[in-house]
């Protein structure tokens, strides 16, 4: 599958009160603890509040333009590794035990943990297909069934349609974006111009910061949501995106330091204390 095969050419919080009182959070609620790590920046109203699909789908879109490059053919199954993750965060889905002999990443089969609704559509119904799934598929079949790139017949119902345009709408709903049409000679497109440009450099900054004035050189010390993001935007390849505006000698630091993140053996980190496997499992899918 060329979507899921390692790209390497081209590499392309402060903490405030919420962030503290998340830290008091109990381990096992993960939907609690998702919930307080989105209200990291102060001020944020629950409108502006974005998904990890929103911010990969932001960092991806031309700004007066409204959409995606055409010629990005990474971003659709980059999206549906951010929802396993995103679902993974909020205490919906885990990784099936690894049992007496360990199992690889690639090869343990995601297991619906809870099938409470976050609320978002999207997620609820990848949620509902992989609950509903017997026997259950792993993280690589589940990225590629969700996308539609499947020679089965039988499963092609398992795909999300239209991901990118729901996705844009969800960010005209919170005021992120507008909704334009635009003529290409021989079709109208609906396209979805930035109109929020406080939200979107706010998103770069938080990316850039990551790999540059809050590096911390260890990704379990990082933020689980911020290190899938920076990991996502990769392998949509739209993490370019929020490293041009850089300094050459700062792009390139940045440009280093995410190399290190991408040379890291996801087996070894998902043995780690602290860590979730089903996010490892889905790095695991974009770089093995």
């Amino acid at each position: 599958m060329s979507t899921l095969t390692q790209r390497n050419s081209g590499l392309v919080q402060r903490k405030t009160e919420a962030s503290r009182n998340a830290e008091k959070i109990p381990d096992g609620d993960d939907d609690r603890r998702a919930e307080h790590e989105q209200e990291d920046e102060k001020g944020d109203s629950k409108e502006t509040r974005l998904t990890l699909m929103e911010e990969v789908l932001l960092l991806g879109l031309k700004d007066r333009e409204g959409y995606t490059s055409f010629w990005n053919d990474c971003i659709s199954s980059g999206l549906r590794g951010c929802m396993l993750i995103e679902l993974a965060l909020r205490g919906r889905l885990q990784l099936e035990s690894f049992g007496m002999r360990r199992k690889s990443l690639l090869t343990r089969k995601v297991i619906c943990k809870s099938d409470t609704p976050t609320g978002d559509v999207l997620l609820d119904e990848a949620l509902k297909h992989i609950k509903e799934t017997q026997p259950p598929e792993a993280v690589q079949s589940w990225i590629e069934l969700l996308s539609g790139e499947t020679w089965n017949p039988l499963k092609l119902h398992y795909q999300l349609r239209n991901v990118r345009e729901r996705l844009a709408k969800n960010l005209v709903e919170k005021g992120v974006l507008t909704t334009e049409k635009q003529n290409f000679l021989l079709f109208d497109m609906t396209t979805h111009p930035l109109t929020n440009n406080v939200i979107k450099q706010r998103l770069i900054k938080k990316v850039q910061e990551a790999v540059l004035d809050k590096w911390v050189n260890d990704p379990h010390r990082m933020d689980k949501r911020l290190l899938a993001l920076v990991y996502l935007a990769h392998a949509s390849d739209v993490l370019e995106n929020a490293f041009a505006p850089l300094l050459d000698e700062h792009y390139d630091l940045a440009m280093k330091r995410v190399r290190q993140l991408l040379d890291l053996d996801p087996e070894v980190e998902s043995m780690k204390p602290n860590t979730n496997e089903l996010l490892w499992a889905v790095v695991a899918a974009f770089t093995k």
